[in-house]
């Protein structure tokens, strides 16, 4: 154990979900206090046709930092850090939504921008790689509710696993694929298409700043690619365990994303693997996700001759590399 070490809480505030973690982190890595909690609190309500937060979705977002706010006086901590993300980036009266949570939890919450987004999904899904196992480079997607971030980074030779070399966020998300194309119980296929369509139009330009080509693994991270892991293994209840750093077959992946697109929202209630804050908006979550295998797939056969046939869930990302880099800055002080 390292001598060394603060502890600081990370909240990552999205379009769909809020979580809380609390690690001491030292020249090792992180070390969880309070592993994560996850509150659904669909923050991005009709932000993209709005531009605005609905005053719903901001007492939502109060009630679980009120939560989290109770959690964090049972643990001294150096420094609490909140970023906010695709969501808030939109929102007109982003202001409001600042200072609400800075009056219950005492900081404000950093809007960060899609890039930054990116580097921290990257730092908190490599951080616990076991490079043995994956081929590098990697690319990790990290599959929001109003954003996807697409990033590749690491080579066996040269460069760090957790070293970037090429980032880019689209918005497209689980929330955003549902409110915009996704009206009908269930969606209709003309419906499907165009979510289809507008998701290719964010790759082609995604492609066009990260060389997703040249992967040899994909890292997936976020609720829709751990839940629809969960599913394709065939989980009654999802457990996390279970579903970090499993490997899932593209085929297996395209038929359960598929079903579950075209699934009733009914139908998709009998799943208790699905968090009930996800029923409606999972089908969206799993068209982004089908295309993204798909397209970084086909990129990778077209440059180095092999398709990537595979994907590694991970439930590392955002939060892991909130907590992380920002441990790693307050041990740089002292």
């Amino acid at each position: 154990m390292s001598e060394k070490s603060v502890t600081v809480a990370g909240i990552d505030c999205g379009t769909n979900s809020i979580r809380l973690k609390v690690a001491r982190v030292d020249a090792d890595g992180m070390h969880e206090v309070v592993p994560r909690i996850l509150r659904v609190i669909r923050l991005g309500q009709d932000v993209d046709k709005t531009h605005r937060f609905a005053d719903e979705a901001l007492e939502r977002a109060y009630a679980a930092a009120r939560e989290f706010a109770d959690v964090l006086a049972e643990h001294p901590i150096d420094g609490l850090r909140f970023v906010a993300t695709s969501a808030t980036r939109d929102a007109e009266n982003r202001e409001e939504f600042e200072d609400g949570i800075e009056r219950i939890l005492g900081v404000r919450p950093e809007v960060i921008p899609g890039a930054e987004e990116a580097d921290l999904s990257f730092l908190g899904a490599t951080s616990v790689v076991n490079r043995d196992d994956l081929e590098a480079p990697y690319v990790v997607v990290d599959l929001g509710g109003g954003s996807t971030e697409l990033v590749i980074g690491g080579d066996d030779d040269t460069k760090p696993a957790t070293q970037v070399q090429g980032a880019f966020s689209m918005n497209i998300g689980s929330v955003r694929m549902t409110e915009r194309h996704l009206h009908t119980d269930p969606p209709t296929e003309e419906e499907i298409a165009q979510a289809v369509a507008d998701i290719d139009e964010h790759i082609d330009e995604a492609f066009r700043h990260v060389d997703a080509g040249k992967a040899r693994t994909i890292i997936g991270v976020s609720g829709t690619v751990t839940t629809m892991t969960a599913l394709a293994i065939g989980l009654k209840e999802y457990d996390h365990t279970v579903v970090d750093g499993y490997r899932l077959g593209l085929e297996e992946a395209y038929a359960v994303d598929d079903r579950f697109l075209r699934m009733s929202r009914a139908e998709r209630r009998e799943y208790k693997t699905i968090h009930p804050g996800r029923i409606d908006v999972v089908g969206g979550g799993a068209v982004v996700w089908n295309r993204v295998l798909a397209r970084i797939s086909e990129a990778a056969r077209r440059d180095h001759g092999t398709p990537i046939d595979s994907y590694v869930a991970s439930e590392h990302g955002l939060l892991d590399g909130i907590v992380l880099d920002y441990g790693r800055r307050l041990l740089a002080q002292r």
